[in-house]
């Protein structure tokens, strides 16, 4: 058995986080099946990379299922 392949970023190619495929999900559309990262939402968004960020700490905060819990 062969190991899961990672997920790319649907523009760049870069190799994507579990926080990236949700606030992908979560922006563009739940059932979405490619993904993209924050630098290539932002710039689709037309907002900066920090903006991304926020948006993903707020859906995080209000207990959004489609992000891991923050563990510190």
């Amino acid at each position: 058995m062969g190991e899961a392949q990672a997920e790319k970023c649907q523009s760049c190619g870069r190799e994507l986080t579990a926080d990236e495929i949700a606030i992908t999900k979560r922006l563009i559309n739940r059932g979405a099946e490619s993904f993209y990262c924050i630098s290539c939402l932002a710039a689709w968004f037309e907002v900066n990379e920090q903006d991304i960020r926020d948006r993903i700490a707020y859906y995080r905060s209000i207990g959004c299922t489609l992000f891991e819990p923050k563990t510190e």
